[in-house]
């Protein structure tokens, strides 16, 4: 087991939970969003899973710990994609809005800004683990070559 597929993997958990972040920054940042009559901006979410197998980097699988694609090393995690959130649109009444349609109400967006923040801590905190994850590994390194020296 080397040290540079740890940080690998750290590096690989941090760049996830950066785009995360930014996901979840830019669904706040369009809350009242609209686009014409009858449609608004959708939320969007990350899709994340294990890294595949052909990862430049690999630690050995603990024991006990089954793969449900039947790897096994570990590979860090990959962003599969980011996806609209299939939640309905808002619809509120405001008669005089220029986005309202023939009965007064106006299409709001489907974000949630209690959502996206409790989704924005979850993600900082995620993304601080894997810093002190990668701090860790780099501790030991630098404490192994103390050893040899």
């Amino acid at each position: 087991m080397g040290m540079y597929a740890a940080l690998g993997i750290s590096a690989t958990g941090l760049a996830a939970e950066r785009l995360r972040m930014d996901v979840i920054a830019n669904n706040l940042a369009n809350a009242d969003s609209t686009n014409g009559v009858g449609d608004a901006y959708r939320r969007k979410v990350v899709q994340m899973s294990t890294a595949p197998g052909g990862a430049a980097f690999a630690l050995p699988r603990p024991a006990g710990i089954e793969s449900t694609a039947g790897a096994a090393d570990l590979h860090g995690v990959s962003v599969t994609g980011i996806a609209e959130d299939p939640t309905p649109l808002r619809r509120v009444y405001e008669p005089g809005h220029p986005d309202a349609d023939t009965d007064g109400y106006v299409t709001r967006p489907n974000v949630n800004a209690v959502t996206e923040m409790v989704d924005m801590v979850a993600a900082t905190r995620a993304f601080q683990a894997n810093v002190t994850a990668f701090e860790a590994t780099k501790s030991m390194a630098r404490d192994s070559l103390r050893i040899i020296t």
